[in-house]
């Protein structure tokens, strides 16, 4: 089926079907899945502003592969896009950083709605467990403690940090680029 939060399918095909003729990659990709159920992140924060529509925005796909795009008009830059098939270790570093953080418990009710300053989103599917966080932009730790929920807000703050912190290295690994 269809995700109606993203308009992707997350279903993974098996071994053997037309739609995976990769061979053995896809396959252990597809093992180490079915091992430990379906997983896909996306993350996006950004605005429309003076500069136009400015984001940055990666996900990690149930085969593998992360895609991460970052687009600043600011001084006439250009956007950044770039895609990588990662191990198996990364994909269960990523899970676990999200496990860890315990986010899949928290609700987005009680946090600030997206604003003119902007919008983060934050949709995760782990195993049988589907969710999807919207919120303004987050400007520092003070803005996290002003809000209705500073507990569950704080989670997701460091969960984002740390995302983004892997996520940077292991562009910055694969491509020697400074991706900001």
């Amino acid at each position: 089926a269809t995700c109606h939060t993203c308009d992707m399918r997350h279903s993974l095909k098996r071994e053997g079907s037309k739609a995976n003729p990769r061979g053995s990659r896809a396959r252990g990709t597809l093992a180490m899945a079915d091992e430990v159920g379906e997983f896909y992140v996306r993350y996006y924060v950004g605005h429309k502003g003076k500069f136009g529509h400015e984001f940055l925005e990666f996900e990690f796909r149930p085969d593998g592969k992360l895609r991460y795009a970052n687009n600043s008009n600011y001084k006439n830059d250009t956007m950044i896009r770039k895609e990588v098939f990662l191990s198996q270790a990364a994909l269960r570093e990523c899970r676990r950083i999200i496990q860890d953080s315990e986010i899949m418990k928290e609700d987005d009710n009680n946090w600030p709605e997206p604003d003119r300053v902007g919008r983060q989103e934050l949709e995760i599917v782990m195993g049988n467990e589907h969710i999807s966080f919207t919120t303004s932009k987050i400007g520092s730790l003070l803005d996290v403690q002003s809000s209705k929920d500073p507990e569950g807000l704080r989670i997701f703050y460091y969960l984002v940090q740390d995302l983004k912190c892997f996520v940077f290295s292991l562009i910055s690994l694969h491509f020697k680029i400074k991706p900001i």
